[in-house]
This record gives C-alpha cells, structure tokens and sequence, in this order.
C-alpha cells in the first residue's frame, strides 16, 4: 500500500487535535473529490513498518486525541490488510485514543453487507474503528455546515455502539460552552 501524506497536529477530519493519514487507492472516482490525486493506488510513498512507527510517534502526546484514516479509501480492499498492524499497534499503545475512518462504502450495504464475509481483515479493521463516516462524497449535497463529513448523504456511525446492538448508531458532536476568561461569563452553547 502507498499513502499520500500523514498530517500531524489535523484538526479538520475528527474531534480534537488528530494525526491524520491519507492513504492511496480509491475506485470510487467521486465527483468534486479534494484528493484525486490519491485515487491512484500507486501514488504517494509506500507504508512501510518505519511509517507506521511514525504514526505511532506523533500520537504520543496526551493532547492528540487519535488518528484519522482518511484517502483515497481505507476500507478499499487492497488497503483493509495492509492498515491492520498500524491499527492494532495504535489500540495496544494508546488504547484510550480513537480511531475515526472515512470511507466511501456505506457501512449497513456494504460493510456489514459484502466485505465483512468476502473481502480478508474487514471484521478485524472494523473492530478498531470508533467512528466511520461512510459513503461517496455527492457533490450535489455539499455543505460547509455539515460537521466532518463532506455532503449530507454521509453518515457519521459510532461503530462499536452500533455492532453492539446491531443499528446503526449516529455520532453527535458533543456540546461545548465557551467561556470569556477575562469576565468569567458563559457564552453561546453549541
């Protein structure tokens, strides 16, 4: 597998402050794409056991909140075995940070459908992951009010929640109130 970039200090693709790895390959083609250039299976450089030690390294301050897998596609096929030992690595050393992913496969369809029975890794890949935002970005249905996910047909899934019960179970921001440090006054709740 060959990944175009790792973003340290990522605070656009997930809660908090995430390192974020875009990795290459992705056969969905969509339309309006940010990141075409990582369609191309071979573009980018190669994950190697050094890359991943990387990653490992610039999760280990407590203020990373965890990393985002983000492309091309992770859950292509070709990626979901070459991602496993970075992801077991990540739940060993840092078992409370999380893992989000997204992917243009829909989670309920194509997930849960196909690939957990016919595509190697996908049950073990799924198992790490604590938030997917799933399906194609629609160009159509883009927004820059829609909180880490591009168009509004994408679903942001809490992942273990929804195996555990067998529905799907949606991820809501949490809300956060701000505070005037000078005057000690609550502001707006979000």
């Amino acid at each position: 597998m060959n990944y175009a970039d790792i973003k340290q200090y990522d605070v656009a693709n997930g809660p908090g402050i995430r390192i974020s790895l875009f990795v290459s390959g992705c056969t969905h083609h969509c339309k309006g794409c940010f990141n075409r250039e990582a369609w191309d299976f071979n573009y980018g450089k190669s994950f190697t056991d050094e890359t991943i030690d990387t990653i490992i390294e610039y999760m280990k301050p407590p203020y990373i909140s965890g990393l985002t897998l983000l492309g091309g596609d992770p859950m292509e096929p070709s990626n979901i075995k070459a991602l496993l030992p970075l992801l077991r690595r990540i739940k060993e050393v840092y078992p409370n940070k999380n893992i989000w992913c997204f992917t243009g496969y829909e989670f309920e369809k194509d997930i849960l459908g196909e690939m957990i029975e016919n595509v190697e890794g996908t049950k073990e890949f799924i198992s790490y992951i604590d938030v997917l935002v799933d399906g194609k970005y629609v160009e159509a249905l883009h927004s820059v009010n829609l909180k880490f996910k591009g168009s509004s047909n994408q679903k942001t899934i809490m992942v273990q929640e929804s195996l555990k019960t067998g529905k799907t179970i949606l991820w809501n921001p949490p809300e956060y109130v701000t505070v005037d440090v000078k005057t000690n006054r609550i502001g707006d709740v979000g």
